[in-house]
C-alpha cells in the first residue's frame, strides 16, 4: 500500500480539482480502518483550526444510501462553516448533499472510554438545529468503510443555527423536517441517531479515547445525520427543521 501521505494527497487533490477518484479499497491492498484513519489524521493537522467533530452514518436511512453499516467519525475545519444566510456555492464542490443534524455545543470537555449519554449532557451547553453539506471525493459516492473514513467522512461545509440550552429537551423525540424547494423529502427523529443524539456523541468520545483525544469546551459536534442527503444544484434551498430547536435554511447558487 502507498504511504497515507501520499493518499492525503490524493484526496486533497481530489478536492482542490473538484473531480471524484474512484475507491482507494479498491485500488490498494491492506486499505483498513486504521489506515484511513491514519490518513483522516493528516489530513487534519493540515486543515488549519478545527471546530469540533462530527458522526457520520448513525442513521440507518443513511446507512442503506451509501452501503455501509457502522458509525465512523470525522473532523470540522473551521473554515468550512458557513454562516447563517451565506450561499452554498455549489461549484466548488463536486457532488454536495445535504442533510439535517443535531448539533451539540459542548460547555465542558469530556474524554474516556465509559463516557456515557447521560455523560454527554451533562458536560453539553446547548443544541441547534444544523445542516451537513456532503461532498465525497469518490466517483457516485461508492466507497467502502476504510474510503470514507479516510476521505473525513465525504464532509464539505455545515451550517448550526442558534443554539439553545439542552435542559429539559428530550432529544430522542424531537421531530426533524428537510425540505427541498419547499417540498418535503424526509422526517426523522433524533432517535434515528444511534437511539439518542447523546448516544451517538458518546460513542464519539469513546472512539476518541483509543486515540487519546476528547471533546474540549467550545466545540461543536454534528452527531450524525438523521436522513438520507438530498443531492442539490444551483437555485435550490433547502431547510431543516427541529422541533424546539427552529430552523436553518440554506441557498444553492
Amino acid at each position: 500500500m502507498i504511504p497515507p501521505d501520499e493518499i492525503a494527497a490524493r484526496l486533497t487533490k481530489a478536492k482542490a480539482d473538484r473531480t471524484a477518484i474512484g475507491s482507494l479499497s479498491a485500488e490498494f491492498d491492506g486499505f483498513d480502518l486504521a489506515a484511513a484513519y491514519d490518513v483522516q489524521r493528516r489530513l487534519r493537522n493540515e486543515a488549519g483550526p478545527l471546530a469540533g467533530w462530527k458522526l457520520g452514518l448513525t442513521s440507518r436511512a443513511k446507512q442503506a444510501q451509501v452501503g455501509v453499516s457502522e458509525p465512523l467519525y470525522g473532523f470540522l475545519a473551521a473554515s468550512d462553516a458557513l454562516d447563517l444566510g451565506e450561499p452554498l456555492v455549489t461549484a466548488r464542490h463536486i457532488q454536495p448533499r445535504c442533510e439535517p443534524e443535531i448539533v451539540f455545543v459542548m460547555g465542558a470537555d469530556l474524554s474516556g472510554p465509559s463516557v456515557t449519554a447521560s455523560a454527554v449532557l451533562a458536560a453539553t451547553a446547548a443544541v441547534a438545529v444544523g445542516m451537513e453539506v456532503l461532498d465525497s471525493r469518490y466517483k457516485d459516492y461508492k466507497f467502502t468503510t476504510p474510503d470514507v473514513v479516510a476521505d473525513n467522512t465525504s464532509q464539505g461545509r455545515y451550517l448550526v443555527g442558534s443554539a439553545v440550552p439542552a435542559a429539559g429537551l428530550d432529544l430522542r423525540l424531537l421531530g426533524v423536517v428537510l425540505e427541498h424547494n419547499g417540498e418535503v423529502v424526509a422526517t426523522a427523529s433524533g432517535a434515528a441517531s444511534l437511539g439518542h443524539p447523546a448516544a451517538a456523541v458518546a460513542w464519539l468520545v469513546r472512539s476518541l479515547a483509543a486515540e487519546n483525544e476528547g471533546l474540549r469546551a467550545g466545540d461543536i459536534v454534528l452527531s450524525g445525520g438523521l436522513t438520507a442527503a438530498v443531492p442539490v444544484k444551483p437555485g435550490d434551498v433547502v431547510t431543516a427543521t427541529a422541533d424546539r430547536l427552529g430552523s436553518v435554511e440554506l441557498g444553492c447558487v
